[in-house]
């Protein structure tokens, strides 16, 4: 990780769970990590909580689901922390409710692209994905799945662009299993009643889990390979987790 020392780090949805353990580590690494997040206070106090860290943590308020405020995050980044050299595409929720309802929303890659060409950065972008983007098992997560699988499709078409254009620039898709965080207990509130909470209770009970740090780490392991090594998937899932 020394190579990534004192570079600029974008992570978003940083305020808990998986972002938020992405973004200590990274830190911790010695990065300047900008926390994309819509809860500013719980990102505030994450980065004071860091303080005399090998690296440094700046909060910055960003709604990931509206254009305007994923451009004026992007901006306000360059300008104030330097060019950017990874990206972390972590924010998301999971929605179990009928494919017609759901949208895409890709700013966050495109503007980091293209910061990265005009720095002369070989960077790298990685997608937090999910093992449902490579095996939809049922329609109830039609919508959530939809997402993944695409989230995986675009990973492959940006890497071949950016072969094509003779880029160093790496592009990593990270799929976990089933990882213990809040986003979990909102599926009960967002399945249109195709999951209550006491469904989402039982599972979590009996259910394997990763933690966030699990994938953190593998973010790590990612950004921290040579030049001319690349990870190009990398699944991971608890030890007894139903395929």
């Amino acid at each position: 990780m020394d190579k990534w020392n004192g570079k600029v780090a974008i992570v978003t949805g940083a305020s808990s769970g998986i972002g938020k353990e992405i973004a200590i580590k990274l830190v911790e690494s010695g990065m300047i990590v900008a926390g994309l997040a819509r809860r500013i206070g719980m990102m505030e106090h994450l980065a004071a909580s860091l303080k005399g860290e090998k690296g440094e943590l700046h909060a910055v308020h960003v709604d990931m689901t509206n254009e305007e405020d994923i451009l004026k995050a992007f901006n306000y980044v360059t300008k104030n922390l330097g060019p950017i050299h990874v990206l972390v595409n972590n924010a998301g929720v999971a929605r179990v409710a009928p494919l017609s309802c759901g949208k895409t929303a890709q700013w966050r890659e495109i503007e980091a692209v293209k910061n990265m060409a005009v720095n002369n950065v070989d960077g790298h972008i990685i997608h937090i994905n999910s093992v449902v983007g490579h095996s939809l098992r049922n329609q109830e997560r039609a919508m959530y799945g939809a997402s993944k699988f695409a989230v995986t499709s675009l990973t492959a078409a940006l890497r071949e662009e950016l072969n094509q254009a003779r880029s160093k620039t790496k592009i990593t898709s990270i799929s976990p299993g089933y990882v213990d965080t809040e986003i979990i207990d909102k599926i009960a509130e967002t399945s249109e009643g195709l999951f209550t909470k006491e469904t989402v209770d039982q599972f979590k009970m009996y259910s394997p889990a990763l933690k966030s740090e699990d994938v953190a780490e593998s973010v790590l392991f990612a950004l921290s390979t040579p030049p001319h090594v690349l990870i190009y998937e990398m699944i991971i899932r608890p030890v007894g987790e139903i395929v």
